[in-house]
């Protein structure tokens, strides 16, 4: 048997993150196995299909590794993979329905449904057309009554559901009532409408979240009603807020305990600096795991311990805590000019023009500090703004760097900038070593070297002072140093 997977969004939105964890799984064990996974839309909801939702979810998808086989941008044996275009195959087998008895038209108005509702009958319907005779109905339908087609759901007995991850999960027939399989616009239900799909796209592992386990019955029923092979259903358990308080929705936005949103549009964690290999690893890790208490690993690695029904049932927290620091570690194996590359843009986005040469000379200070590559963005402002000089000769001396010693210091800094050939990190970095030796009361350059950096970035927290003074460049180090040694002047 040929493994064959399905992720099958509906593009009304953007695309959850729980969404991407749910496909994640269902590609993983389609190529796991040497199987196939399909792309496919189901936008029978028409009035809620918003325009590029389409477009979005399949780059966010692209974005996470997730390529499909099938789908309607690259097509495939079973297609249209766009549930609108296949209209007519849903009206068909509603039709088919009807004709083997387990199917009806009805024709109840919306008012009569409404007052069902008002007088609190199981289900909202009372199936009062389930039986109705079928001249009296080809009657109606001759009128021009509007009506739409529902299931004939057994009346008594159960119906088992069995689920790769619980077994079989046992349903009264008496909880149900005969659901909608055809929309009086002639589009379908989501019950009628993946049915058909899966069994015609050959769909041999059903994944989808929990919370479809309830209607789960309707399918069992409807794949029994047509004579076709249930696939294997995979309801995969709940993902919880960090906090472990509710469902992550894709309604409200949830927060750590720290006040730090949690993002859950699948396109937001590009945009906060994250790598997508970073972030399939950590949702590999929601619900399932490696094994060896591994956090870290190649989505490929993971393949080979992957199977579906290892993944835990239970509702399960979703550590978000861990995935700045598991970003943090993909980003320690990155090469300096990808690194440079990859934070480039989010220099720009503050307005900034980026020379990546310049970026070169401080990544390899940069890499052990970043977890995202906005992390960049406060230690790197003062190579593309003016940060204005806040310190004071106070602030730029101490007792180990005594404010005569620090004047003179920072004078030679200036001679020694100014003309000092090559202009590289080798050569300042022992020019300003052994001023810092010689000024200072330890004959130590560190006390030296860390005022001198807080005066030329005007940052607490910056690169190393050698890169920063490169990375500068000569002249405005110069002018920075000027503005420096006036405070002593000013002192004195």
């Amino acid at each position: 048997m040929t493994i064959r997977t399905r992720f099958a969004p509906s593009p009304t939105g953007y695309l959850h993150i729980g969404s991407v964890w749910s496909a994640l799984f269902g590609w993983m064990y389609a190529r796991k196995h040497g199987g196939q996974f399909i792309l496919r839309i189901e936008d029978t909801d028409t009035k809620r299909t918003i325009p590029g939702a389409l477009e979005n979810l399949m780059s966010s998808l692209h974005w996470f590794g997730i390529t499909w086989d099938e789908g309607p941008d690259i097509g495939g044996p079973y297609g249209p993979y766009i549930q609108t275009q296949r209209k007519d195959l849903y009206q068909e087998f509603a039709n088919w329905l009807i004709g083997h008895g387990h199917a009806y038209k009805c024709f109840a108005t919306p008012e009569e449904l409404e007052a069902m509702r008002a007088q609190g009958v199981p289900g909202g319907y009372d199936r009062r057309y389930r039986e109705y005779p079928a001249d009296k109905a080809a009657d109606l339908e001759a009128q021009g009554k509007p009506f739409v087609v529902r299931f004939k759901m057994p009346l008594t007995g159960e119906t088992a559901v069995p689920d790769l991850l619980r077994g079989d999960v046992i349903f009264q027939n008496d909880q149900f009532t005969d659901y909608v399989l055809l929309k009086s616009n002639g589009l379908p239900t989501y019950h009628l409408a993946h049915v058909v799909d899966d069994h015609f796209m050959k769909i041999t592992h059903i994944t989808r979240g929990v919370e479809w386990l309830n209607t789960a019955p309707i399918h069992v029923n409807l794949f029994q009603a047509f004579g076709w092979e249930l696939p294997t259903l995979v309801h995969l358990p709940v993902i919880l807020n960090p906090s472990g308080k509710g469902k992550l929705s894709k309604r409200h936005q949830a927060f750590m305990d720290s006040g730090e949103k949690v993002l859950v549009r699948a396109d937001e964690y590009a945009d906060a600096g994250y790598l997508p290999t970073a972030v399939v690893n950590f949702l590999a890790n929601v619900g399932w795991s490696f094994g060896d208490d591994r956090e870290k690993f190649a989505i490929t690695e993971a393949l080979a311990h992957f199977e579906l029904a290892d993944v835990s049932p239970a509702p399960v927290k979703l550590p978000y805590s861990k995935l700045a620091w598991l970003n943090g570690q993909y980003i320690q194996e990155m090469g300096i000019t990808d690194l440079a590359k990859a934070v480039k843009p989010f220099l720009e986005k503050e307005g900034w023009e980026v020379n990546v040469a310049s970026l070169l000379l401080v990544m390899p200070a940069m890499k052990p500090r970043m977890k995202t590559f906005p992390d960049a963005i406060p230690f790197l402002r003062f190579l593309f703004d003016k940060v204005p000089l806040t310190a004071t000769a106070v602030d730029l001396s101490d007792n180990k760097l005594p404010p005569e010693a620090a004047k003179a210091a920072y004078q030679e800094a200036r001679t020694l900038i100014a003309a000092i050939q090559p202009f590289d990190v080798t050569a300042v970095g022992a020019g300003l070593g052994d001023i810092g030796i010689k000024h200072t009361t330890t004959h130590k350059p560190g006390p030296f070297l860390g005022k001198l950096r807080l005066g030329i970035t005007g940052q607490e927290v910056s690169p190393p002072v050698f890169e920063s003074i490169i990375a500068l460049g000569r002249e405005r180090t110069l002018a920075r140093l000027d503005e420096m040694i006036a405070l002593f002047v000013l002192e004195t």
